[in-house]
């Protein structure tokens, strides 16, 4: 369709690509958002237009010969604003990490855990005095972990549930079930958590820049493990959700009565079925997986701890296909927490990177996230090492900064629409 009337350029294209995207006005008045791709108009004709001002109006004249396709008419398009913000899982909750964090510009944190009472549970008086310490600072306790983690099961806590043995993994879940108590009675909005066998699987360190290095995963170098079974033995998809199922059959009602959300972590990284004796429950096919845990329940409180890496370290082509994993499980509203860390490579194969130097473009993983109205955190997670740095505080702050650029510059957007 062309149009003979005047247009609005709402946006600019990326890069040397004359793409822009415009608002039509045909004669009846009515708008639409139109793609300009292949309408014939030089860079600096274009560049002279908006020099005049970010939203500038235009003759039709420009576009003479070019055809365009309304793509969505502007009243249907949603005007949103990102509600999420920059967070942290790193250091605990001390006036060193908490000064740190905020000088940073970091004022939402998972504080890790409160002490525990053996046999109990979490310590209440404690998890009170580390709500209070963070807002003496103005920081926002917003999740801690249970002691359900990524370790494996020969080292972690509480092992019988994942292992399914009963009666022991019933005591297991009742000490959980306190500490969701005490996170619901402290205001901890999520609690953070894993369900896996194997630990998180890496093979080698690889050489990255400035001296630091990645760590990486090879699949094909790390097949010759597969008799390195755990005390687990073997252990089918369906096993691991049933052991899922009956773990959450449990909590959710009490993460319901005390209005805890509950956000599993994806097993890192997705591998093919069988290795070492385990079929994770989100492999071999990462996407099915992830669709599979977050149909088990309708609840609020079910959903997902959801790292972007681990996720990509599933996919055969990361930056592509992540967006359609975000919008599933965002429009269900089932994302409590980002792991916001990037990768080289996909499945079988990748390593961890900074997060500007990934495969995946972090600036559209951002605008994702904007579009689904995800509301919480946004943190760093699996960042490079360096010997200069071995607590990762440089690296930290290098990725607080890139996570609020990108919060602005998503926000940003919504002026050239308004």
């Amino acid at each position: 369709m062309q149009f003979d009337g005047d247009f609005v350029i709402i946006a600019a294209s990326k890069g040397l690509k004359l793409e822009y995207r415009i608002i039509a006005i045909n004669k009846t008045g009515k708008g639409g958002v139109v793609n300009l791709k292949g309408i014939n108009m030089e860079r600096r004709t274009f560049c002279k237009l908006v020099g005049a001002g970010v939203v500038s109006t235009v003759s039709c004249k420009y576009a003479k010969g070019g055809q365009s396709e309304i793509l969505k008419s502007h009243e249907d398009r949603p005007i949103r604003k990102a509600l999420m913000h920059v967070g942290c899982q790193m250091g605990g909750i001390t006036k060193e990490y908490l000064e740190f964090r905020v000088r940073h510009g970091v004022y939402h944190i998972d504080g890790g855990a409160p002490k525990t009472i053996p046999g109990k549970g979490w310590d209440l008086d404690d998890s009170l005095r580390k709500k209070e310490l963070c807002q003496k600072y103005g920081v926002s306790l917003e999740a801690y972990h249970l002691p359900l983690s990524s370790v494996g099961i020969n080292s972690v806590e509480y092992p019988n549930i994942m292992l399914g043995k009963s009666p022991e993994r019933d005591r297991e879940i009742e000490i959980i079930q306190q500490m969701i108590e005490v996170a619901g009675k402290t205001g901890i909005r999520a609690l953070l958590y894993n369900t896996v066998i194997l630990e998180v699987l890496r093979t080698e360190k690889t050489p990255g820049r400035g001296g630091s290095s990645y760590s990486s995963w090879d699949y094909a170098k790390a097949a010759g493990q597969k008799e390195n079974m755990t005390i687990a033995g073997k252990v089918l998809c369906d096993e691991m959700f049933e052991r899922i199922t009956y773990l959450l059959d449990r909590l959710l009602p009490v993460a319901e009565h005390w209005k805890v959300k509950l956000g599993n972590h994806p097993p890192d990284p997705p591998v093919p079925a069988g290795y070492r004796g385990i079929c994770r429950w989100d492999s071999p096919d990462l996407v099915e997986g992830i669709k599979r845990f977050a149909k088990l329940y309708d609840s609020p409180y079910h959903g997902f701890n959801f790292c972007i890496g681990t996720c990509a370290e599933g996919l055969k082509n990361p930056n592509s296909e992540i967006h359609e994993l975000i919008r599933f499980v965002g429009q269900r509203k089932q994302i409590f927490n980002i792991h916001f860390r990037n990768i080289r490579g996909g499945f079988n194969k990748f390593e961890e990177v900074y997060p500007d130097e990934g495969d995946m473009d972090f600036y559209q993983v951002m605008r994702t996230l904007r579009d689904v109205d995800y509301p919480y955190m946004v943190m760093p997670d699996h960042l490079p090492i360096h010997p200069d740095d071995p607590y990762l505080r440089q690296g930290f702050a290098f990725t607080y900064g890139y996570i609020k650029a990108l919060i602005q510059a998503v926000n940003s957007e919504q002026q050239l629409h308004a």
